[in-house]
């Protein structure tokens, strides 16, 4: 018996017809009203002209291929940031999730076999440490990350350090991406079972060794899903990049609308490439995830029997001999 009939009754013909039904006409009623509601009144407004759409699709029109060059420019902006950004706050955020758990680690160590006074001064700066760690993860995960932005592209000029826009943006990007990501790495190590970590120190692998080798590979595995959507949330983070002036896909659009005077066109096509990048990138991500749960199964796959012939024939060659 299959699982899902253990969970809830098979639906019978009349139920499934039901449900044809129901199906049907929530779809009619959503049609209508999108009819009715969306289009009809956009329509009366004149919003689906060529006069408006037609610097967009109709590559006839004279503003055709400067919008497109601007928006490619954009896009290209965004997609540079955004991949600065993942690439950065993965890295970043593996490095303070590895941190923290070692800085607990040591936190419960005694240090036995060490001078009192060396012990002491070693656990209250692995103390000061993760208290230190845990603060500045608390407030960077709690700034908005357009505050971060802002103030990263005003503060860092008033220290003498002067970056292009675009590392303003990387910057305050990986400082809120980063922490969350660091989070989501350490709750993924501390969920697994404590038998593994105490295996590993069993064998003789240190500290450093247990998280690298055995927890950090599958918490990756385990919080793929939450990382996912934290990258998504990079790539569409990106679009405020307009509060430093940098000219990703948002801002060269507000500068179309500010001369074709068509927001809802322009607005409509830069949706379209965020929502066309953004399953990319999940499907990118849904890739690599089975990559890694083939090379899982592969791996834990015992070796196969060898057929009866060939048993067969090394019993001939033994009773041979």
């Amino acid at each position: 018996m299959s699982q899902q009939t253990v969970l809830y009754d098979v639906p019978g013909p009349r139920q499934r017809r039901i449900t044809l039904v129901s199906s049907l006409v929530a779809v009619a009623v959503l049609l209508v009203g999108a009819y009715y509601l969306i289009y009809r009144p956009l329509s009366d407004k004149g919003q689906f002209s060529m006069e408006l759409w037609g610097p967009l699709i109709a590559p006839s029109n004279e503003s055709f291929p400067l919008v497109w060059d601007r928006i490619g420019t954009g896009l290209t902006n965004t997609l540079t940031a955004a991949a600065l950004a993942i690439v950065s706050s993965l890295v970043i955020g593996t490095l303070l999730a590895v941190l923290r758990i070692q800085l607990k680690s040591l936190v419960q160590r005694r240090f036995t076999g060490l001078a009192t006074p060396v012990a002491y001064l070693l656990r209250g700066l692995s103390v000061l440490l993760s208290a230190v760690t845990r603060v500045c993860v608390e407030v960077f995960r709690g700034l908005p990350v357009v505050i971060t932005i802002f103030f990263v592209a005003r503060g860092f000029p008033e220290f003498g350090v002067t970056f292009d826009n675009l590392w303003y943006l990387v910057i305050g990007l990986t400082i809120y991406n980063g922490v969350v990501i660091a989070e989501i790495l350490r709750s993924g190590m501390e969920g697994l079972p404590g038998g593994q970590a105490e295996a590993a120190s069993a064998i003789g692998l240190a500290p450093m060794q247990v998280t690298r080798m055995i927890l950090l590979p599958q918490a990756f595995r385990i919080m793929l899903p939450a990382l996912i959507s934290q990258l998504v949330v990079v790539l569409k983070d990106t679009s405020l990049g307009f509060i430093i002036s940098y000219e990703e896909t948002l801002n060269i659009g507000k500068q179309i609308i500010g001369v074709l005077g068509n927001p809802i066109q322009v607005y409509v096509v830069i949706a379209v490439l965020f929502i066309a990048a953004n399953y990319s990138l999940s499907k990118l991500a849904q890739y690599v995830q089975r990559r890694l749960s083939h090379g899982r199964k592969t791996a834990g796959t015992p070796a196969q029997n060898p057929p009866p012939a060939a048993l067969m024939s090394q019993a001939e060659g033994a009773g041979g001999h």
